[in-house]
């Protein structure tokens, strides 16, 4: 669990060396920008025989500039104030690996300690959907939102933390992929932010981060937009927005919106050797976050559409070593065979022109193509085949996920509640769905049943309960008697196999 993505793109970490926003000096220079250009049009008309300018010009000048600077200040307040009310801070708490280099851990010991870490996230319904990073809620075993106060007019009107309305949030579901994940609470009628899928972003146009930088809730910063489709790696279809509006630990899953007050993107990482923000910044398109959030909130899960087939970025290198007719676009590197792009005729080596009419310049638009493209119907391609144009019509393929095909054997029979989660008995039906288990015994976790009781317990659809405080578990019946003899606090520790890996889970039965 972080707050922070950890990943060679050096993660949000406080820097040492703090330094100072010059935000003012930049505002003062936009709205000075009007009288600069005025005044200079007015020089180059000027003949050779001008004469000064007098007090009151200059007096005028300068009371127009102030009047500028004002307008200035009140719209950024106002929209500070608009969009803060629908950002909140988001509180996790789970266990994780003590850093091994800890003078209190032992040389070849693994100690599995507490962690909290603190991340920012987005109100998108008013029914209480929030919206924020895959890797602020990673390894949580609880999740609290903490709702904005807003801040007072001077230090004797202004709310004290501890009437801050904090609530218990559930898990609805998470992407790795995306880094974007949807939580849960039960409250009405929140403030909300919309999603700017409509509006184009441009370079240069101004931004602002909201969130909670190493847990100051509803900081916010300015910059710009720096680039509008930066892809870090090359090799993944990922794109991001970048910005030089600072963003440190504690930001990831906060907003970045635009003066209108709309969400560009979610803040997610930064580039840094410092570790704190060195104006690059990257959050993710509203365009993605708006589809992840959707089948979030109806399946839990996101479901692509695939052909069966792989795809990387052209090189010049790589254009120059197989011969190609271009050094730029998308390669298909790989066909399964037998499925549905094999069986419509695409080939290794064949570039991407087009999908489903538009154009294809890089990996990023292929993937952006597939993540819109409906499973139901057909992927039309358009293909160069050494100097020969093809156009292939490719049966798309709705990726399953193992916890679609989990999530069809829950019954009201298969209920644990005091451990929140539908199971059922490991048979040789299982066995394909579950193909990287070590053995074809014990007890396979199918969902949870929602709650902070399936949280606590860690379980995930997948999971296979091998044995409950080292007596082995052969049926749901077995496992579900042994639960119901415990008493609250009584520990609880269970072996589980997850993706072919053996652990313990230990808690105290509520």
């Amino acid at each position: 669990m972080r707050n922070n993505r950890a990943t060679t793109l050096d993660p949000m970490r406080r820097s040492k060396n703090m330094k100072r926003s010059c935000i003012h000096i930049f505002v003062l220079v936009l709205a000075t920008a009007p009288l600069l250009v005025s005044v200079a049009a007015a020089q180059g008309n000027q003949t050779k025989s001008s004469q000064r300018e007098t007090p009151a010009e200059i007096a005028a000048a300068q009371s127009h500039s102030a009047e500028i600077l004002r307008q200035l200040n009140g719209s950024l307040v106002t929209l500070t104030s608009k969009v803060s009310r629908a950002v909140v801070q988001i509180q996790v708490t789970g266990f994780g690996p003590l850093d091994t280099k800890s003078k209190d851990v032992g040389e070849g010991l693994t100690v599995v300690a507490e962690e909290h870490a603190i991340g920012s996230g987005v109100i998108l319904d008013p029914q209480g959907y929030i919206v924020t990073n895959a890797h602020v809620v990673e390894r949580a075993e609880r999740i609290r939102v903490v709702l904005p106060i807003p801040d007072g007019d001077s230090a004797f009107d202004t709310a004290p933390k501890g009437k801050a309305q904090i609530l218990d949030a559930k898990l609805v579901g998470a992407d790795r992929d995306t880094d974007l994940a949807l939580l849960k609470v039960e409250a009405d009628n929140l403030p909300t932010l919309l999603l700017g899928v409509d509006r184009p972003t441009r370079p240069g146009e101004l931004v602002f981060a909201i969130g909670s930088p190493e847990g100051l809730q509803n900081s916010v910063t300015m910059g710009v937009v720096s680039s509008v489709w930066r892809q870090p790696d090359p090799e993944s279809p990922m794109v991001y927005v970048q910005t030089d509006a600072p963003i440190n630990p504690g930001n990831s899953g906060g907003p970045l919106v635009d003066l209108d007050g709309y969400v560009v993107g979610l803040n997610t990482f930064i580039l840094s050797k410092g570790g704190g923000s060195e104006g690059l910044g990257f959050a993710i398109p509203a365009s993605t976050v708006r589809f992840v959030y959707k089948e979030l909130k109806r399946y839990g899960h996101v479901h692509r559409t695939e052909i069966q087939a792989g795809a990387q970025t052209i090189t010049p290198t790589l254009a120059a070593g197989l011969g190609l007719n271009q050094n730029w676009g998308v390669l298909i590197s790989d066909v399964t065979p037998g499925g549905p792009a094999d069986s419509a005729g695409l080939k290794v080596q064949d570039i991407v022109l087009a999908v489903d009419g538009r154009p294809i310049m890089g990996l990023p638009g292929l993937g952006a193509a597939l993540y819109q493209h409906p499973p139901d119907e057909v992927v039309t391609l358009r293909v160069l085949r050494g100097s020969s144009t093809i156009s292939l019509e490719v049966p798309a393929l709705q990726h399953q996920d193992q916890v679609d095909e989990l999530s069809a054997l829950v019954t009201p029979n298969n209920r644990i509640g005091r451990l929140g989660i539908f199971a059922t008995d490991f048979d040789s039906k299982l066995q394909s769905v579950v193909s990287d288990a070590r053995s074809s015994t014990g007890v396979v976790v199918v969902a949870q049943t929602g709650g902070p009781t399936a949280l606590t317990a860690r379980l995930q659809a997948g999971d296979i309960i091998h044995s409950l405080n080292t007596t082995p578990m052969d049926s749901v019946e077995q496992l579900r008697t042994t639960v119901r003899g415990l008493k609250p606090g009584d520990p609880v520790v269970l072996q589980i196999e997850r993706k072919g890996k053996l652990q313990y889970v230990a808690f105290e039965m509520d």
